[in-house]
């Protein structure tokens, strides 16, 4: 995994991630015309953003409902600290689980998980709770999104 923090783009590099986000299927050359730099300095920048892990990876972002998975929930995990590890590559095992997130706070863990029924996600939270590890969880269910991720705005 790459350094959380990659550290800052120039405006180059910010005219060319705008472009990306625009066409996400572009060529480079494409890219190249649209963020007005040659071919050559597209691809040597693509490369370097990432090794530096300010591109991230290139999976589509599929709706899990289309998948049979209408339900998100996001679940607040509580674990032993010393078996912090364990935990998280038990949850990387489930299927359902889309994201874990280490926070600070009442919990040490934020999961996104999703579900095909209220049913479903009750099986999906006792898989959590039986982990080694994990004290106590508690699952706020998403009702609607309101802001779909987006990082677009920060390249002004």
């Amino acid at each position: 995994m790459h350094d959380p923090r990659p550290g800052p783009v120039d405006d180059i590099d910010a005219r060319l991630l705008r472009a990306l986000v625009a066409n996400p299927r572009g060529t480079a050359l494409a890219l190249a015309e649209a963020a007005g730099l040659s071919r050559n300095t597209v691809q040597a920048r693509l490369a370097r953003l990432e090794d530096r892990g300010v591109l991230r990876s290139e999976e589509r972002r599929i709706d899990p409902a289309a998948l049979g998975y209408p339900l998100t929930a996001y679940v607040t995990v509580v674990v032993v600290q010393r078996l912090l590890d364990r935990v998280a590559a038990a949850l990387a095992a489930i299927p359902e689980v889309l994201e874990v997130v280490g926070i600070s706070g009442q919990g040490d863990l934020q999961v996104q998980v999703v579900a095909r029924d209220a049913d479903d996600l009750y099986r999906i939270a006792g898989r959590l709770l039986v982990i080694d590890g994990v004290e106590r969880t508690t699952t706020s269910l998403v009702m609607r999104r309101l802001v779909d991720h987006r990082v677009t705005q920060l390249l002004a």
